[in-house]
């Protein structure tokens, strides 16, 4: 997202970060975007002789950027003039600490999910600490709107299915940008479905009620996110001579500091009188290698 300190940069990416889809609109759009994607056509990669060009094209993997950037086009043109103003009008009538509030809320919602996905990436602390902090948050944190589990030293942890691919060594494969999404991945993109029917509501028994939630909290996700980076947002667009560029960069490197924050904290504790050798096996390798 932004040509400026890469510590803000990482921050911002992972504010927009998408949350498991609720209700259904970012599943129903998925066969649109595979249709589009098609008909819009691939890049023409440059010739092998013209070899800097061919190794930057590479390097990009970005084949579908015709198609990625009239989505990032739109998507930027719905901010401008729809999703920006919102934000602004909710930040100003709230503040830092109830945006914190609705922060924690939509996090505790995603625990169910995160404590199947740390299980099936076979990382049983990460799946510990995520069930303790859901069943604290959930009663004493009052569902979540307060993060009660983190003052008794249960940190939040993150994972999704896109993580958990990558940590049996899936390639991400060629970039995306989804409309409505923002910016992805093949890999990550491929479990967007798989994320819907991992949510807590899926459970329960259909409802109007249910369905008034289920929307209502995917725009207020959205909303509060996008008022948290209102600054940050808008300093990638004013700084950067490629913005689209500049977040598919920032994205990237967001997804692997989140590989290596799970790799550096899924790190057994062999006891002190372990031979030497037995307790050089047990160091956590890189995440995602075989």
């Amino acid at each position: 997202m932004r040509a400026v300190a890469a510590k803000d940069n990482a921050a911002s990416v992972r504010g927009c970060r998408k949350r498991r889809p609720v209700g259904n609109v970012k599943t129903s759009i998925l066969p649109l975007v595979a249709a589009s994607v098609l008909l819009a056509g691939c890049a023409t990669p440059p010739p092998r002789s013209n070899k800097a060009a061919f190794e930057a094209y590479q390097q990009q993997n970005d084949p579908l950027k015709p198609a990625n950037k009239v989505f990032y086009h739109f998507d930027n043109v719905l901010d401008t003039y729809v999703l920006r103003p919102v934000a602004v009008g909710y930040s100003h009538i709230t503040t830092p600490a109830i945006r914190e509030h609705v922060s924690d809320f939509m996090q505790n919602m995603d625990g169910p999910a995160e404590l199947l996905e740390f299980m099936a990436a076979g990382k049983p602390r990460d799946a510990g600490t995520t069930l303790v902090r859901f069943i604290v948050n959930s009663t004493v944190g009052i569902g979540g709107i307060f993060d009660p589990a983190s003052a008794i030293g249960y940190k939040r942890v993150y994972t999704d299915l896109g993580l958990t691919l990558a940590g049996y060594g899936v390639p991400e494969g060629p970039y995306l940008y989804l409309p409505f999404a923002g910016p992805s991945d093949v890999r990550d993109a491929s479990v967007l479905p798989a994320g819907f029917f991992l949510t807590p509501t899926v459970a329960a028994p259909p409802s109007t009620g249910l369905t008034i939630f289920n929307y209502s909290s995917d725009a207020l996700d959205v909303v509060n996110k996008r008022a948290n980076l209102l600054g940050t947002i808008s300093n990638i667009k004013k700084s950067s001579l490629d913005p689209y560029a500049t977040f598919r960069s920032l994205y990237r490197q967001h997804r692997a500091a989140q590989l290596r924050t799970i790799n550096e904290r899924d790190i057994a504790t062999p006891p002190a009188w372990y031979p030497a050798k037995e307790r050089e096996a047990m160091k956590p390798r890189p995440y995602g290698s075989p």
